[in-house]
């Protein structure tokens, strides 16, 4: 890979392209246009008509573009994708004081029994742990808190950033190597003050319940966004693929990158998102375990395609917090489909993965790496 700057420069800026809608043709010569690898002809669509849905939800918004078998009604559809989100809500929304995860941050401690849900996605967060050194980390709530990015909302103007003392001490009641989970029982041990925080990975995970619900209701094309985690399957009534535009950063030297969501998940994480500014310094929200504070390690932005929406969500805040070394040589060595962009004294460049550029239709747009 090569840290050198993309420079395609266009001439004009390119049309807009609406979520899902095809790319013409024409604009492929001014845009990196990227698809994942197929086995054989997709299978025509349960249907001929796209509905388009949307709402509100997790602090943010939901959309979907899908194609049922006839006789789905819109109505059915925006049901079963609200009852999915309300789900998801319910068990793992710190922002609800009802919630199972919130619950479980108010116990005292002991050992409590957990619902099977709550059980699956934390067990997932702990194996990513395992396997990115704590770069996912689900025990980190007291921080994201300490930082004024959980639910007591923004700290105080005039003491934006903790001091020493706070974050050694939110250390204290975090780190996922201190969570101990009983399987046999299916419970999980609350160590006192300990607060878990599935946020890095709750919206992905919800995508892929929605989704999974639109296809066991015959829905089996159909395009799912929440906060800009997307995931599409299938393709539409005229073949197309569903296409999606990657997040760009103001002034990043990648052109403009559309992916053909076929069966595959997309998640951009970066520092430009939920942050604020103190003393000429950045603090983005992703926070980073090991120093119980925000990521400071100049990437800008990384966008990681995968199979599972859920996963992007993680391996995209995982890779933000190995940093612009580390990142990108992780991802390569597990295969990952990733793209960084890092903020360099020379300005921002761009990097990605062997798998990343593999899903370019046209070579001449790979550029340098």
């Amino acid at each position: 890979m090569s840290d050198t700057p993309f420079s395609r420069g266009s001439r004009a800026a390119p049309p807009t392209v609406t979520l899902g809608d095809p790319v013409p043709l024409a604009d492929r010569a001014d845009n990196r246009v990227l698809i994942p690898p197929m086995d054989g002809v997709p299978p025509r669509p349960p249907g001929d008509r796209i509905l388009s849905l949307g709402g509100p939800t997790m602090g943010t918004t939901w959309s979907a573009r899908v194609i049922g078998p006839p006789g789905l009604s819109e109505t059915a559809v925006q049901a079963a994708v609200e009852e999915e989100l309300a789900a998801v809500i319910a068990v793992f929304s710190p922002w609800e004081p009802s919630s199972e995860i919130s619950r479980f941050n108010a116990a005292p401690e002991g050992v409590w029994a957990v619902s099977q849900p709550f059980w699956d996605l934390l067990d997932a967060a702990m194996d990513l742990g395992d396997e990115t050194n704590g770069a996912v980390d689900p025990t980190l709530g007291a921080l994201v808190d300490l930082w004024g990015f959980g639910p007591p909302g923004p700290r105080s103007p005039l003491l934006p950033v903790p001091s020493d003392e706070e974050v050694e001490a939110a250390l204290k009641l975090s780190g996922w190597r201190k969570l101990r989970l009983n399987r046999e029982a299916r419970a999980v041990m609350q160590l006192g003050g300990m607060r878990l925080d599935l946020s890095g990975i709750a919206k992905g995970h919800a995508v892929d319940r929605v989704s999974d619900r639109l296809t066991a209701m015959g829905a089996t094309s159909h395009l799912v966004e929440i906060g800009g985690e997307l995931k599409g399957r299938g393709v539409k009534p005229d073949a197309q693929p569903w296409w999606v535009e990657i997040e760009r950063v103001a002034g990043s030297p990648a052109p403009r990158t559309v992916a053909a969501l076929y069966d595959m998940a997309m998640a951009t994480s970066g520092d430009y998102r939920r942050a604020f500014e103190h003393n000429g310094r950045l603090y983005p929200h992703t926070l980073d375990g090991s120093t119980g504070r925000p990521v400071s390690n100049a990437l800008a932005s990384v966008t990681v395609l995968h199979a599972s929406a859920m996963k992007a969500d993680a391996y995209a805040t995982a890779l933000t917090v190995m940093g612009p070394f580390e990142g990108p040589d992780y991802a390569e060595a597990i295969g990952l489909a990733a793209h960084f962009v890092e903020r360099t004294e020379r300005g921002l460049v761009e990097r990605m993965t062997p798998a990343f550029a593999a899903m370019m239709d046209d070579p001449a747009l790979e550029g340098p790496g």
